[in-house]
Formats: C-alpha cells, sequence, structure tokens
C-alpha cells in the first residue's frame, strides 16, 4: 500500500514550491488522486516490418521524444492499451543514460539540449553549453544542409524539449525570448501550444505578424493546421500548453505529427522533424497513474503515424527516446484483459534511472546497446551528413 506520510509531506512540500514556480510549470504540482488506471478501449495495431539494409542513410529523420518516458511508462500503455502499442515494432533497442553536465538527475532543459546539441550542459539550459555559449544543434544543421525541418509538441512550443531545438538561452525561463529565437532559424512547420508567449509579450510586439511577414501560414485551429499540405506552417493548438488526455485534449499530437510529415516531405532533399508527447512527464510529477499511461498511449499513436510512413518511405529513420524519467515509477499489478493499471511512484520528480532507445528504418542499428544522450544527435548526424 501507498505511504500516505510520503505523499502528505511530498504535497506540502510541492504545493509550497508551486507558489514559486512559473505559470508554466505548476504541472509540477502534485495531484493526490488514484494510482488506479481502470482501462480503456483496444486499439488496433498495425505491424510494420523493418529490414533495412544496414549500408543505407536515411533521407528522413523522426525524432520522437516522450517526456519523463522510462520502460515503465511505456510497459503501463502497453498493459493499458490490452497488450499492445505500435511500439512492439522495434527490433533495434538500447538505453542511454541522462545525466547532465552537474547533476546526476537532468531537467527537460539539459536532456533536450544533450539530445539536440551533442553536448552535457546544467540544469536549465536551452541550447547552450556549461559556459552559456550557444551550440548549433541537429535541427539546425540538417536545416543548414538543406533538409526541411519541424518540431511538434503537447506542451508549448516555448517549453524546454521542443525550445531545445530551436533556441539558444541561458534560462529555460526566458519563454518569449525562445519565441523570438523561432523567427531566427529557417524552420519550416512548428506545432502546438504557447500562442500567448508570441502574441502577449512584454515588448507589445505580435510575433506573429512577423511570422506571416516570412511567409508562414499562421493557424491556431487543429481542423484548419490539419488542412495545411505545404508550405511555411505556424500551428498553434493552445495559449499555454494544451490539456491532457483525461482533460479532452483528443488525438492533437498524431494529427500534428501527420500534417507535419506531409508538409516536409515536399522537400526533394528530406526533412528533419521532432515530436515531443510532453505531457508523460507531468502525470509522473503527480504521481498520477492514469495520467502517464493515457498520455503513453497518445504518444505511442503518433509513433504509429511515424512508422506507418517509414514503413511505406523505405527512407526514413524513426527514432523513439526520452530525455529522463520522471516519477520512479513502477506498474505493480495490472490487467491484460480489461486493461487495468495499478502504478507506483518513488518520486514526483525526475530521476536517474536508464531510459530507453527505439529505431527503425535505415540506420537503426547504431541504437543498440548502452550510449548516453550525447550519442544521439551525433548517431543521427553522421547518418545524415552533418558534423559535429
Amino acid at each position: 500500500m501507498i505511504n500516505k506520510i510520503k505523499y502528505i509531506l511530498a504535497f506540502a512540500f510541492f504545493a509550497g514550491l508551486a507558489g514559486m514556480l512559473p505559470a508554466q510549470e505548476e504541472y509540477m504540482t502534485i495531484n493526490i488522486d488514484t494510482l488506479m488506471y481502470e482501462g480503456g478501449v483496444l486499439e488496433h495495431k498495425v505491424k510494420y516490418y523493418d529490414e533495412p539494409k544496414t549500408d543505407k542513410k536515411p533521407k528522413n529523420v523522426i525524432f520522437l521524444i516522450g517526456d519523463g518516458m522510462g520502460v515503465a511508462h511505456v510497459f503501463s500503455g502497453m498493459v493499458a492499451n490490452h497488450g499492445e502499442l505500435y511500439m512492439k515494432n522495434f527490433r533495434n533497442i538500447g538505453f542511454i543514460t541522462t545525466h547532465s553536465h552537474d547533476n546526476f538527475v537532468t531537467d527537460s532543459g539539459a536532456g533536450g539540449t544533450a539530445l539536440s546539441v551533442g553536448e552535457k550542459t546544467y540544469n536549465g539550459a536551452i541550447g547552450v553549453n556549461k559556459d552559456t555559449v550557444a551550440v548549433e544543434n541537429i535541427r539546425e544543421k540538417a536545416e543548414k544542409k538543406g533538409l526541411a525541418t519541424g518540431v511538434v509538441s503537447t506542451s508549448s512550443l516555448t517549453h524546454a524539449t521542443p525550445a531545445a531545438f530551436v533556441a539558444h538561452q541561458a534560462k529555460r525561463y526566458y519563454y518569449e525570448a525562445i519565441a523570438a529565437d523561432y523567427l531566427k532559424t529557417d524552420i519550416d512547420v512548428f506545432i502546438g501550444g504557447g500562442l500567448d508567449h508570441f502574441t502577449k509579450r512584454k515588448d507589445a510586439k505580435d510575433l506573429t505578424t512577423t511570422l506571416k511577414d516570412k511567409g508562414y501560414t499562421v493557424l491556431t485551429s487543429l481542423n484548419d493546421i490539419a488542412k495545411v499540405k505545404k508550405g511555411k506552417l505556424a500551428g498553434f493548438t493552445a495559449q499555454m500548453h494544451n490539456p491532457s488526455i483525461l482533460e479532452g485534449r483528443g488525438n492533437m499530437l498524431p494529427i500534428a505529427t501527420k500534417t507535419a510529415i506531409n508538409v516536409l516531405d515536399n522537400d526533394k532533399d528530406g526533412f528533419f522533424l521532432m515530436v515531443e508527447g510532453s505531457e508523460i512527464d507531468w502525470g509522473g510529477h503527480q504521481n498520477y497513474t492514469a495520467y502517464v499511461t493515457t498520455e503513453m498511449i497518445d504518444f505511442d499513436q503518433a509513433v504509429g503515424v511515424a512508422l506507418e510512413f517509414a514503413a511505406k518511405n523505405k527512407e526514413t529513420l524513426v527514432l523513439v527516446t526520452a530525455d529522463h524519467e520522471t516519477g520512479g515509477f513502477a506498474v505493480e499489478m495490472g490487467d491484460y484483459n480489461s486493461g487495468a493499471v495499478y502504478g507506483d511512484f518513488t518520486s514526483s520528480n525526475h530521476t536517474g534511472l536508464l531510459v530507453p532507445v527505439y529505431a527503425f528504418g535505415p540506420g537503426s542499428e547504431k541504437f543498440r546497446g548502452f550510449l548516453d544522450n550525447i550519442d544521439i544527435p551525433k548517431i543521427i548526424g553522421e547518418l545524415i551528413g552533418v558534423e559535429f
């Protein structure tokens, strides 16, 4: 049984912390709720066969990051979905260590930066090294090589992980500066929350006007976003963060992922796309099993979109990993028939646990075994022909 004293103390601590956190980090406060997920509806899963030639290089890369996703998070989604996940299609699987430059337990800023620039940095950094010097990330390198590029996230686009693939700031909380950094790139597609940081700014600028001047189609309706087939797209799906699946977000992430792929695939030179399932982490912070499992299944739906494209395209590397584990999560009991999951947590924060990495398509064999997070962008760079 759960140690209630642990929860009371943790709740008191984080309730106090909540008052000091910026509004974008309020998801870190604990919401004491049931540790039982009662189960959901079976999703039919298609099997995709991966038999890439080991000497072939990918033309496209779809890099999916489940924020806070450890092995137990993946397993909870599998049990909740009656034993099925699109992620079961992966055959090339490894593990990565996630520590930051100065801490055994990374935050999403340092973790996302390591996955994007291939260097360890301090917790809270966005696209800069330990000395706060900007470091070119894998998306920027792909862009310079002539590939189309994009970012999709269920969180605000100015939040740590998507920001790490676009911006260069000393602190992850510099949200308005991060929004402005989007305009300093030639990124082709970005879809997610965070409209307020582009429009309701202290400097009174409306960055969406500048985006339109730069040739972007700027949209704020997911239905309209999903209709875009080509050109530059800035799609805002929420003023700040998108709601959780439990709160009615729907299939925003798989739709946005498919839209981004459709638009980026127009580039004859190939594309690089980063997709983040942000709120797996938030369920871990709140020690909320149903939050974790439903976000995990939703993220898997986006993985399924990527795998469907890659299986037909034959030139696409699909890579799935996490920036860190959140919650010290464990699945203590479950039922494949009903989809019920009973979980427990050792922490309301991140941990230093290894996280999995899954790969499909050309170059996927290079992600087997034990790696460090800074190895991931370097291997991608080697495969698409950019230097680190």
